[in-house]
C-alpha cells in the first residue's frame, strides 16, 4: 500500500471513529472492549520454537554484535538499547563513521509487524530491506559485501549455513537482512492492554480504561489504529497547526518529499506507533520532545486543533502505560557476543 492510498485510509477511519465514540460516552466496558477490539487487535508474544529458530538465533547475534561494524564498535542495538525499549534516548543516533541520523531512532519492538514499511518515511518494504540497507547506513561500509570477511572472521560461517541449509553459498548480504528480520520478528511486547481486550478484566485499571475512551472520543484512533496503534499510515504532521513553534524543533525536515520530490508530500512522516510509547522518549521524528505529556498536547493541538484539558491528559497517559509490555527475553545479546551501550543511549 503506498503512501497516498495509506492517507485515504486515514480519511476513512477518521470519519468512522467519531460516530463511534459520540455513540458510547462512558461506555461499559464490554461494548469498549468491542470497540477497541475492532479498531486495534491484539499482539501476540511470539512461540518459543520462533525465538529458537537458526535464523532467529542467527540474527540475534548479528543485531548485537559491535564488531561487524567498520569501526568495531556499532552494531544495530546501538541505536536500538534495551534501557529504551528497543529506541534511543538521543534525539539523534551515531553511526559507524561518528556521523548522525538524520532522524530520531524508532523502537524495533514490534516493528515487523507494521504494515507501512519501516523508517519515519516508511521507505524501506521489510525488515530484511533494513538490514541489507543498514551495512552501508549505519554499520559504515563502503559496499554491502565488504561486511562478509568480516563476518567469515569472526565465525559467523556455520551458523549461516545452519539458517540456509538449502542454500550452496548462504553467506551473503541478503540472508544477512533476512536473519536480522526474522530475530526482530520475535521482538513483541504484548501488554496489560492485549490480556483487557483479551477478556481480563482487572488487566486494565478504571482509569486506563477511562483513557481508552479518552483515546476514542479525542480521534487519536483515526491515525493510531491496528495492532501496534500506529504505524499503518502515512500523514502530514501538523494537519492543523506548524508543528515546529510547539515542537522547538532546530532541524526543517520535509518528510517523505525527501523521497518523492513532490511538494504535496511535505511534512509527511508514517505514524508512529505507541506500543511502549511510555518507554521510548524522546518523541516525534526529529526527538525534539522528551515529555510524553507535552507530546501527547503537541498532537492534540496541531493534528486535532485541540487543547486538552489536564484530567483528559493524564486519562490518556494512563491508556499509553498499559501498552507497555515486557522485554522480550532475548532482547539481549548472546553469551560470547561483545555489546557495549552508546553513550545517553539509554537511563
Amino acid at each position: 500500500m503506498g503512501p497516498r492510498l495509506l492517507r485515504m485510509a486515514s480519511c476513512v477511519i477518521a470519519a468512522l471513529v467519531p460516530a463511534l465514540s459520540a455513540a458510547q460516552d462512558r461506555t461499559p466496558a464490554p461494548e469498549l472492549r468491542e470497540t477497541a477490539t475492532a479498531l486495534f487487535g491484539t499482539l501476540r508474544a511470539p512461540t518459543p520454537a520462533e525465538a529458537e529458530a537458526p535464523m532467529a538465533r542467527l540474527g540475534q547475534a548479528l543485531f548485537w554484535d559491535i564488531r561487524l561494524s567498520a569501526d568495531g564498535h556499532t552494531a544495530c542495538g546501538s541505536c536500538h538499547v534495551p534501557g529504551a525499549w528497543g529506541a534511543d534516548r538521543r534525539a539523534f543516533s551515531r553511526d559507524a563513521r561518528g556521523r548522525s541520523t538524520s532522524r530520531h531512532s524508532p523502537t524495533v519492538l514490534n516493528s515487523m509487524a507494521a504494515p507501512a514499511g519501516l523508517r519515519w518515511l516508511a521507505d524501506r518494504p521489510s525488515g530484511a530491506a533494513q538490514a541489507e540497507n543498514s551495512i552501508t547506513g549505519s554499520m559504515g561500509f563502503a559496499r554491502a559485501e565488504d561486511i562478509l570477511p568480516v563476518l567469515r572472521r569472526h565465525g559467523y560461517e556455520p551458523a549461516f549455513r545452519a539458517a540456509f541449509p538449502n542454500e550452496a553459498n548462504p553467506l551473503t548480504p541478503a540472508n544477512y537482512g533476512r536473519a536480522l528480520q526474522a530475530y526482530q520478528a520475535t521482538l513483541r511486547t504484548p501488554s496489560a492492554f492485549d490480556r483487557w481486550l483479551a477478556g481480563e478484566d482487572s488487566a486494565m485499571t478504571e482509569r486506563q480504561q477511562r483513557g481508552l475512551q479518552r483515546f476514542l472520543e479525542t480521534g487519536c484512533a483515526a491515525c493510531h489504529n491496528g495492532p501496534l496503534l500506529g504505524g499503518a499510515m502515512m500523514q502530514r504532521f501538523g494537519v492543523a497547526e506548524d508543528y515546529a513553534p510547539h515542537t522547538g524543533s532546530a532541524r526543517p525536515d520535509i518528510g517523505l518529499a525527501a523521497v518523492t520530490k513532490n511538494d504535496e508530500d511535505r511534512w509527511i512522516f508514517r505514524v508512529a506507533p505507541l506500543r511502549n510509547v511510555a518507554r521510548t522518549a524522546p518523541y516525534f521524528h526529529d526527538g525534539a520532545v522528551a515529555d510524553l505529556r507535552q507530546a501527547t498536547r503537541i498532537m492534540a493541538r496541531v493534528q486535532l486543533g485541540r487543547e486538552l484539558e489536564e484530567a483528559v491528559v493524564d486519562d490518556l497517559l494512563a491508556f499509553m502505560e498499559a501498552l507497555t509490555g515486557d522485554l522480550p527475553a532475548n532482547y539481549a545479546p548472546p553469551a560470547g557476543i561483545p555489546f557495549e551501550v552508546p553513550a545517553g543511549a539509554a537511563p
